[in-house]
């Protein structure tokens, strides 16, 4: 019950006490115990991905599958339509993803998909453009969806890497596993 004067605090109905065990007691059962080979298995995933476990976890708790791929944005790769070759730490951080994941990207206008995956060879295994500012939500899903089906992805397996706001938004609309943000994926020390 809400009203003026409520401070937001549990209902102090009769039964109170009993929902909140009954819950506690549901939520309990359906957090699975995984064996310990299972969890050193997904910890040696998660740190040959370069995210640390907590987060790898987390997208495979959400989505029910590994992760298959990651999707770069343009501005989460640091690059620009003039500077196509990526800095030295992207490219080092991408090169050490090689044969884990599918390295996508996501690229921004004028910027052209082939003259990245030129300029950067072995780095990248697939570029298309990123969806425009201006495009609507539709055809943001439309976009994000048919680079993942190009590649013969499921989509609740990419992980988005992303540097803006705007840019997290594909993760919903391309129904993509979860997303990461560019400085954390980057970091400089890389989770153990």
């Amino acid at each position: 019950m809400s009203g003026i004067g409520h401070n937001g605090g549990p209902a102090m109905e009769p039964g109170f006490g009993f929902r909140k065990l009954a819950w506690g007691k549901a939520r309990k059962s359906l957090l699975k115990t995984l064996p310990i080979e299972i969890v050193r298995v997904r910890v040696a995933r998660a740190k040959r991905l370069g995210i640390d476990y907590t987060t790898y976890a987390s997208i495979r708790a959400a989505s029910g599958h590994d992760v298959v791929a990651f999707l770069f944005s343009g501005n989460a790769l640091e690059m620009t339509p003039r500077r196509l070759t990526l800095p030295d730490h992207v490219t080092e951080r991408l090169g050490g993803l090689g044969g884990a994941a599918d390295r996508l990207a996501a690229i921004y206008a004028p910027a052209h998909p082939h003259a990245l995956l030129s300029a950067n060879p072995g780095l990248l295994d697939h570029s298309a453009p990123a969806p425009r500012f201006t495009e609507s939500w539709s055809a943001m899903r439309d976009r994000i969806q048919g680079m993942v089906r190009e590649r013969g992805l499921p989509a609740d397996g990419v992980v988005l890497v992303s540097a803006t706001a705007v840019e997290r938004e594909w993760c919903a609309a391309g129904k993509l596993a979860g997303a990461i943000p560019a400085d954390r994926f980057f970091a400089a020390t890389q989770p153990a």
